[in-house]
């Protein structure tokens, strides 16, 4: 029995995979102001031409520099852990492994997107990039990534993930990152935004709209942004973590796990994960591919699949993405990288054609998935990882019921050592449950009518 299964660093993968490629339907296009498809130049003041040729390209396998390899041999290829411990207190039959993404610096899958996105930006000679960052796994990782490339980086992080998650802004300077709580006063939109509600806790869109104009207000044309998640070409760097699984898998003689789990706010870490096995569903496999949100923040489950802006500023190009409406703010639950009003277009997607199934756990029941996790697999993961391991536990436990030999794949997309105090909150009996009013979900309706209508799906046409 394999507890633990290993790679060698010559067999990293040497391709990313982009699931654009095979998707039954082709994706549909950003669109401008004018309800246009946007051009790839129409972008160039925000990202680097290489980063948007990934974002735009046809092909199914993009090559990865040598160079970027040779940066992320630091915690790469990442371990496949077997939680053994989680099976035997649960009683089940089913064999759950999980990718651990927790082994790298910064403590997190972001690294995976984030040493690619400075290394194409110090190729294309920008020196500063400026993102958002909700928990500020996102924002520690560019600053880490930056420091590497010798490039500056500036942060805006979600104003209640900075004063609930300090120690995550710490990391950012110690890699010698700004950090700065959004909205601000440094920006315009962040200055109408304080001026509409100056208490307000902030949100991803609010923070992405502060980052796009820091970088495209810059005199010099020397900045440029960095996204997270959301966009395809975060998410195809992210498919190493899938890739490098398959290998694992194949390792210890698993072709395919039975159920694919991943926590999904963007859709980063759960398309690292899923894409390489959407791809094998596709091509027939069966497997159940499940990515968890938030109850409070259910894009997917409850959202409309619609075009709509990525920040709430309106500063991006229209996405067609499962939305709850720009304009959402979010309740201020512990799991701050996954409050964000829409998901990846190219998750949306592969919800709309039937590929993959998404679930919304409410914020307790994820925290007693962590506190069992923790007590039996010994690792404090971060509060976005709980509701995958909160779903996990759900299928081994439906495993149990129907007697069935299950192979579960989940991605433990952090550790949770900065969050702390999500956990002793917890343990205080200080949380609770929120579930977002329909009344919210209609007024987002309301407002996405103005937009663009992104067509409906049917057997694999627009």
């Amino acid at each position: 029995m394999s507890i633990k299964v290993y790679l060698n660093e010559d067999e990293i993968p040497r391709q990313w995979y982009n699931l654009a490629a095979d998707l039954p339907s082709p994706p549909l296009p950003p669109l401008g102001p004018d309800g246009k498809p946007v051009s790839p130049q129409a972008l160039a003041a925000v990202f680097p031409m290489p980063i948007l040729e990934q974002e735009m390209s046809p092909n199914r396998w993009i090559d990865i520099p040598d160079e970027i390899i040779q940066i992320m041999y630091r915690w790469r290829p990442s371990p496949l852990r077997r939680a053994v411990y989680l099976e035997k207190a649960l009683g089940t039959p089913a064999k759950i492994f999980y990718k651990d993404e927790s082994v790298s610096p910064a403590g997190s899958h972001k690294p995976n997107s984030a040493v690619p996105q400075a290394w194409y930006n110090k190729q294309f000679g920008t020196k500063t990039l400026t993102t958002e960052t909700g928990a500020g796994q996102w924002g520690s990782a560019l600053a880490f990534a930056c420091s590497l490339l010798g490039l500056t980086c500036k942060v805006f992080m979600v104003r209640i993930s900075f004063d609930q998650k300090p120690f995550r802004k710490t990391m950012m300077q110690t890699w010698g990152a700004t950090c700065v709580a959004s909205p601000s006063t440094e920006t315009a939109a962040g200055r109408s935004f304080l001026a509409k509600d100056p208490s307000t806790p902030g949100s991803l869109g609010i923070a992405i709209s502060e980052a796009v104009e820091a970088a495209v207000s810059d005199p010099t044309g020397s900045t440029k942004y960095a996204l997270g998640s959301v966009l395809n070409h975060v998410l195809l760097h992210q498919t190493i973590i899938g890739l490098e699984a398959k290998k694992q898998l194949a390792k210890i003689g698993i072709n395919n796990p039975d159920v694919v789990i991943g926590c999904a706010g963007g859709g980063s870490n759960f398309g690292g994960i899923a894409f390489p096995f959407v791809s094998e569903k596709i091509n027939g496999a069966k497997i159940d591919i499940i990515p968890v949100e938030p109850a409070s923040c259910p894009s997917m489950t409850r959202g409309k699949f619609a075009y709509d802006f990525g920040d709430s500023a309106g500063m991006t190009p229209l996405l067609a993405m499962h939305t709850l409406g720009h304009n959402f703010l979010p309740s201020p639950i512990h799991a701050g990288g996954l409050r964000y009003h829409g998901m990846a277009p190219l998750v949306s997607q592969a919800v709309v054609e039937g590929l993959v199934t998404p679930r919304a756990v409410a914020q307790l029941e994820c925290y007693r998935a962590a506190l069992q996790w923790a007590r039996t697999e010994g690792f404090i993961v971060a509060p976005e990882t709980s509701h995958a391991i909160a779903v996990t536990i759900q299928e081994a436990l439906k495993a149990k019921e129907e007697g069935k030999e299950k192979v579960i794949l989940m991605n433990l997309s952090g550790h949770g050592l900065m969050d702390l105090l999500g956990y002793q909150k917890y343990l205080a009996g200080e949380l609770s449950d929120y579930v977002l009013p329909q009344k919210e979900i209609e007024t987002a309706e309301a407002e996405l009518a103005a937009f663009p209508q992104a067509p409906i799906h049917k057997s694999g046409k627009w």
